[in-house]
């Protein structure tokens, strides 16, 4: 083909075609305004109404996606592309995609059904399938926590979704024990341990610490502290309450018995069981 021909079959090509093609490229450029602008619309509405971000971010993608595919559509049957044949085609591969993709579409379902049922929230302390931490975010697949440790934990979706889940919330309540003599003043020690909690900056105030007698030991009377703290706060205020206890009970003369052990001799030393049994060394 020489160039006359060439330049003879492009002029026929745009001639049939140039008004068709530019409509398209027309409807294109208007699609991707009106999914930008809708787009944009849609997220400050959602902004404003509180909707969780994930669901936010998952339908504004959405509406920019469908507004966009809505119009390369309608650009291609502008141009004379059969379109039934296409939609067919997507159908086709979509099934096959989504076989391969399983697991991919099961963490996005359940990352939807935790998002609109809400069985925790970012910022709550939950315990997991084996795993505890702290909820730092919620995504479409996955749900990231964070443990006390300070290390990051990724969990996908699906495994969260039927699961038994424990919630402690924002707040935990911690446990410490502390044993005292039986001679000791319990009123004393009692008011001491309310009067530290009263005074720490990391224990709060509502709901009320819990303190009491929970068991009478072999060497000493158990009493059971237990106060609320923010989930934050929850391992120094361990570290903080113990060691205020022991200063506090020292500067007191409260004792802290530790564990003894009363060993009687049945044969003194000396004496042989055979001697022992007759009465004589």
């Amino acid at each position: 083909m020489n160039m006359d021909e060439l330049r003879t079959t492009v002029v026929r090509f745009l001639t049939e075609y140039g008004f068709q093609i530019i409509g398209a490229l027309i409807i294109l450029v208007a699609g991707a305004l009106i999914a930008r602008w809708l787009a944009r619309t849609a997220d400050q509405w959602f902004v404003k109404k509180q909707v969780e971000p994930p669901i936010r971010m998952l339908s504004v993608r959405v509406i920019r996606l469908t507004v966009f595919l809505l119009a390369a559509v309608l650009a291609m049957e502008k141009c004379g592309v059969p379109i039934a044949p296409m939609v067919a085609g997507i159908g086709v591969a979509g099934v096959g995609i989504g076989l391969a993709t399983q697991h991919v579409l099961s963490n996005l379902v359940a990352g939807l059904t935790i998002i609109f049922t809400k069985p925790f929230r970012v910022g709550e302390y939950i315990d997991v399938i084996g795993v505890e931490g702290q909820v730092v975010s919620i995504e479409l697949f996955s749900t990231s926590l964070l443990h006390p440790d300070r290390s990051r934990i990724v969990i996908p979706n699906r495994k969260l979704v039927g699961e038994v889940l424990h919630n402690y919330g924002a707040i935990r309540q911690l446990d410490v024990t502390v044993g005292v003599a039986y001679n000791t003043n319990i009123h004393d020690a009692l008011w001491t341990l309310q009067d530290l909690l009263s005074r720490s900056g990391k224990v709060l105030k509502q709901p009320e610490p819990l303190v009491g007698i929970t068991s009478l030991g072999d060497s000493s009377v158990v009493i059971s502290v237990k106060p609320w703290v923010s989930v934050e706060n929850f391992n120094a205020a361990i570290r903080e309450l113990n060691q205020t206890i022991l200063e506090q009970f020292r500067a007191r003369n409260i004792d802290i018995p530790f564990p003894q052990r009363e060993v009687r001799l049945v044969n003194p030393p000396g004496v042989s069981a055979a001697g022992a049994r007759h009465g004589r060394p």
